[in-house]
C-alpha cells in the first residue's frame, strides 16, 4: 500500500519551455514525495512530445494512475494561475508570517559584533526556525563583501548574499537579502538576515537556538 500523501489542487498550473506551453492543467495533484509537494498532471494536460528525455515520469502508484510528473528544472517557467512560482510547488500548509518587533537582536561573528538592532522583522515560516531580518543601518556593512550566490524560495523570491570578513577571516555566504521579494513577503525588502546556525545571535540577551 502506498504511503504517499496526495491531494487535488484547485489551482490552474502551467509550464513553459522555449516559449511553448508544455503543461496546462486545471486539475493537478499535489504529491508529497519529499517534505514539499510535487505536481502530477493528467497525461492529457501535458504535451509530452515537448518534454526533454528523462524529464517525464509516469506515476506507478495506484492512486496516481494516468498521471505524469514533469521535472521542475526541465521547464523555463512555472505558473500557478497567472503568477510565477519558483523552486517547487507551493505547499498549501506552509505559512509565512513577518512581524515587526522591538526585540534587541545582536549578531556576533568571530567575537565581533556585526549587527545590533531593536527594529527587526521576524519571519516565521512553517517548519523552519524564526529568522530575524535587520535594517542595513544596524549592520556593519563595512564588514560585508558581495557574493555571487543566489537562492530562490517559492514564498519569498530570490535572495542575494554577502560574505562577512572579520579579522581577515572570510565567512562565506553568511548573510542574505531579498531585494525584490514576492508580494506576500514585502516586509523584508532590503533587510539583512544572518544564519543563526553559523553566527552567535542573541535576542534580548538570550542566545538564539534552532528549537
Amino acid at each position: 500500500m502506498s504511503t504517499l500523501r496526495v491531494e487535488r489542487s484547485p489551482k490552474r498550473v502551467r509550464a513553459y519551455r522555449d516559449g511553448a506551453v508544455v503543461v496546462d492543467s486545471p486539475r493537478p495533484r499535489l504529491v508529497w514525495e519529499r517534505v514539499y509537494p510535487t505536481y502530477y498532471f493528467p497525461a492529457a494536460d501535458v504535451r509530452t512530445e515537448l518534454v526533454p528525455p528523462g524529464a517525464l515520469r509516469v506515476a506507478d502508484e495506484p492512486e496516481l494512475a494516468g498521471l505524469v510528473r514533469v521535472a521542475w528544472n526541465a521547464m523555463d517557467e512555472w505558473l500557478e494561475e497567472d503568477e510565477p512560482v519558483y523552486v517547487h510547488a507551493r505547499d498549501p500548509y506552509t505559512r509565512v508570517d513577518i512581524l515587526a518587533s522591538s526585540r534587541h537582536v545582536v549578531v556576533e561573528v568571530g567575537g565581533t559584533v556585526v549587527a545590533s538592532s531593536r527594529q527587526p522583522r521576524v519571519l516565521f515560516e512553517t517548519g523552519l526556525p524564526a529568522r530575524f531580518y535587520l535594517p542595513l543601518v544596524d549592520v556593519r556593512v563595512d564588514l560585508l563583501r558581495p557574493s555571487r550566490t543566489t537562492t530562490m524560495c517559492p514564498y519569498k523570491g530570490t535572495a542575494t548574499y554577502w560574505h562577512v570578513v572579520v579579522d581577515g577571516v572570510l565567512h562565506e555566504d553568511l548573510v542574505w537579502c531579498y531585494r525584490s521579494p514576492l508580494p506576500e513577503s514585502q516586509k523584508i525588502t532590503g533587510l539583512a538576515c544572518f544564519y543563526s546556525e553559523r553566527a552567535a545571535l542573541t535576542v534580548d540577551g538570550v542566545a538564539s537556538t534552532e528549537d
